[in-house]
């Protein structure tokens, strides 16, 4: 009888038959990866295998690693295994890895959002015997609203601040999440972006990703040099010596934790616009029926209370203790909506 075609490990998610992990948190001889945020593609491994869109991002907030780039739908053989990766539409240049043994096939969704938000590479549904989904919003209770009507939330907060003399500083991580609210935005003024925003976003804009212009927040560029300008930066700003120096402001933070008034509460936050890079309940369960899968591990997230609900479906479902998350888990901590 054959093993399994994925296992379970303390260092990631492991396929012996062609001797590689995926998204693995500790230092290992081989990792495909997902997409290029710090809690999927960390530092330490000899060799590294991901998209040809995720890679400049990788390299530099690796540094000097041995990466090599895959197409998208490109099928590799590695070991016993062909493996593939499709498109996760959580951020530029994501993917869902495929893994396929003599008529099995395993799917890894990695980070994914179904909606198309007009910069990633849209989710494209991959079918599959077996699917390791992500659920961080794995509860009824999280439903994204179209993402027009929050670009119509977005700017009216940032002219009504402008009309009133203030800066508008919103909050979003610096991948992915910042680069599609510049592009969600209307042309109504000035983008300032803090450095770890704005390397990512020549990174992106170098690769092709059409992104609005953006002036990075250096000496001399404050509320005066730009009135009325809207400031993109990573959640960490928020508060600091940094975000002062733009005088009266009003302070925002995007984020699908947002949902959760209490998170607000405990930021101090007045306005928090709900929009995330992961799927929301409806998205989570409309992906999973696309796979075709009758067996699906739950891991980043709600895992118990949607592998409940899965089995209640008929899934023979699972989790998947991962450590996964970084990137929100500063708001994760906070979440208890129980």
């Amino acid at each position: 009888m054959s093993s399994q075609l994925l296992s379970f490990t303390d260092r990631g998610i492991y396929c012996a038959d062609g001797d590689f992990y995926i998204d693995p948190w500790r230092p290992v001889a081989r990792a495909l990866v997902t997409h290029g945020h710090s809690d999927h593609a960390r530092w330490g491994h000899a060799q590294y295998l991901c998209t040809h869109q995720a890679l400049p991002v990788i390299r530099h907030r690796l540094g000097d690693i041995r990466a090599e780039g895959i197409a998208y739908g490109e099928t590799r053989q590695i070991g016993g295994v062909e493996v593939s990766f499709h498109p996760a539409g959580h951020v530029p240049g994501s993917a869902q890895i495929r893994i396929a043994r003599r008529g099995e096939v395993w799917v890894v969704s990695g980070d994914y959002k179904v909606e198309a938000d007009g910069l990633s590479e849209a989710f494209d549904p991959v079918r599959c015997h077996t699917f390791i989904s992500e659920c961080t919003f794995g509860l009824p209770l999280f439903r994204w609203q179209p993402q027009r009507l929050i670009a119509e939330q977005l700017a009216a907060w940032w002219q009504g601040n402008a009309a009133e003399g203030r800066t508008s500083i919103l909050a979003a991580y610096g991948l992915g999440k910042a680069q599609r609210l510049m592009r969600l935005l209307p042309d109504a003024g000035p983008i300032l972006t803090h450095g770890a925003v704005e390397e990512t976003t020549r990174i992106l804009r170098d690769q092709g990703y059409a992104l609005p212009p953006t002036i990075r927040v250096s000496a001399g560029v404050d509320a005066k040099s730009h009135p009325g300008a809207l400031v993109i930066a990573p959640p960490s700003a928020l508060g600091t010596p940094w975000a002062r120096r733009f005088g009266p402001a009003a302070e925002a933070f995007a984020s699908g934790w947002m949902a959760l008034r209490g998170i607000r509460r405990r930021r101090g936050l007045g306005t928090g616009f709900v929009i995330s890079d992961h799927a929301d309940w409806p998205g989570l369960n409309a992906a999973i029926r696309a796979t075709g899968a009758t067996r699906v591990f739950v891991t980043h997230g709600y895992t118990t209370p949607f592998r409940r609900w899965l089995e209640e479906q008929g899934y023979d479902a699972g989790i998947v203790q991962t450590e996964f998350g970084a990137e929100e888990s500063d708001a994760a901590v906070e979440a208890d909506p129980a």
